[in-house]
């Protein structure tokens, strides 16, 4: 009880604890490989945001499958419309991106993170296109993430190769080739799955800049009172998500925590916020999160999907198509660069950003 009444009242220690960390740029990585066996107070969530069994579905629950094999078209469509408007989750099956590709890139991502603390140091950063840190949820007031991230941010394709770390340099470069191919077949079926034209979200250059965000999320001396990553709605348009087989990720669905269990050669696909304010809510943009584990490390790889950075201040609202029937507007019309804006001061603290923008 000490330790979590220093992480709520003793503030300047906690921010202190902080930036020691951060300087440190060694991650919780390197707290495990120190052999720490208990969790810093910097990482214990307040009591209302622990893990807590009673929250979790104990029903035979599990986000939507969704196989994009040929010939199917129609139903492919009235089932990603389905699982887009109750769930806002959704897996895909037989989607072209080669099992070898997938895993490869997951082992290039385990690669990376466990090189030597000298060797990431180099990319220990919040501020480059191609960067390593541990947590973006520093801030004085929030509790940090059990969690190491390389993040690479780049609109379409990669333009320099050499930018990205060696250790997962050419998997990452022949992953994107095929993610690439992935998006922007999904981009066609969320429009149909709209009733729209198919090239309508392509048309608007909604998903033309990749976020990655590759986690390393070691284990956990005290996953009970840790958060790998705590509960919120993406930021993006849309999201695609290759995951291990630890398992871990977590979806909120009528108020109840759902696992989403790992399949192999499956991508987790998410709607993010924007694309729930341009269709009005007929999609859905659901809070999730991901549980500390005492088996480790789980690794993933989520890339988001944003407008490309020549339209970071261009207006997005709802379709007018979508409105068409006489359905008021439930959001008033923003750019990206204002959302980020309001998801950047408010931080991962457990509220919708979207909320900030209705009519």
């Amino acid at each position: 009880m000490a330790e979590v009444m220093t992480n709520q009242s003793a503030i300047p220690d906690r921010a202190q604890e902080a930036i020691a960390f951060d300087q440190s740029k060694t991650g919780v990585k390197g707290l495990i490989d120190s052999g720490v066996a208990k969790l810093p107070s910097i990482f214990i969530q307040p009591p209302g945001s622990r893990p807590d069994p009673s929250d979790v579905c104990t029903e035979e629950l599990q986000v939507p499958v969704i196989s994009l094999d040929g010939g199917r078209r129609a139903e492919v469509v009235a089932e990603i419309r389905e699982a887009a408007e109750t769930w806002g989750f959704f897996q895909v099956v037989n989607h072209g991106v080669p099992l070898s590709v997938m895993s490869g890139l997951l082992e290039g991502i385990r690669r990376f993170h466990e090189q030597p603390s000298e060797v990431k140091k180099e990319f220990y950063s919040r501020d480059n296109k191609v960067k390593y840190y541990s947590t973006s949820a520093l801030h004085v007031n929030q509790t940090a993430h059990w969690r190491d991230t390389l993040a690479i941010d780049f609109d379409k394709a990669i333009t320099d190769p050499l930018s990205l770390p060696i250790a997962c340099r050419e998997a990452f470069v022949e992953y994107v080739s095929y993610l690439s191919k992935l998006r922007y077949a999904l981009s066609e079926l969320l429009s149909e799955a709209l009733g729209l034209h198919i090239d309508y979200l392509e048309d608007i250059q909604c998903m033309e800049r990749h976020r990655f965000v590759c986690h390393y999320y070691p284990r956990c001396p005290q996953p009970d009172l840790a958060l790998g990553l705590t509960r919120h709605s993406d930021p993006s348009f849309l999201t695609i998500l290759l995951q291990d087989n630890i398992g871990g990720l977590q979806v909120l669905h009528k108020d109840k925590w759902v696992n989403v269990t790992p399949m192999e050669g499956a991508f987790v696909i998410n709607i993010g916020d924007f694309l729930q304010l341009v269709t009005n809510d007929k999609f859905k943009s659901v809070e999730h999160r991901v549980l500390a584990g005492t088996v480790g490390p789980r690794i993933s790889c989520s890339c988001l999907l944003f407008p490309s950075e020549k339209n970071h201040y261009k207006v997005y609202g709802p379709i007018n198509e979508l409105l068409a029937d006489g359905t008021p507007p439930r959001y008033r019309a923003i750019s990206p660069s204002e959302y980020d804006d309001k998801y950047l001061a408010r931080g991962l603290d457990g509220s919708q950003v979207l909320d900030w923008f209705r009519l």
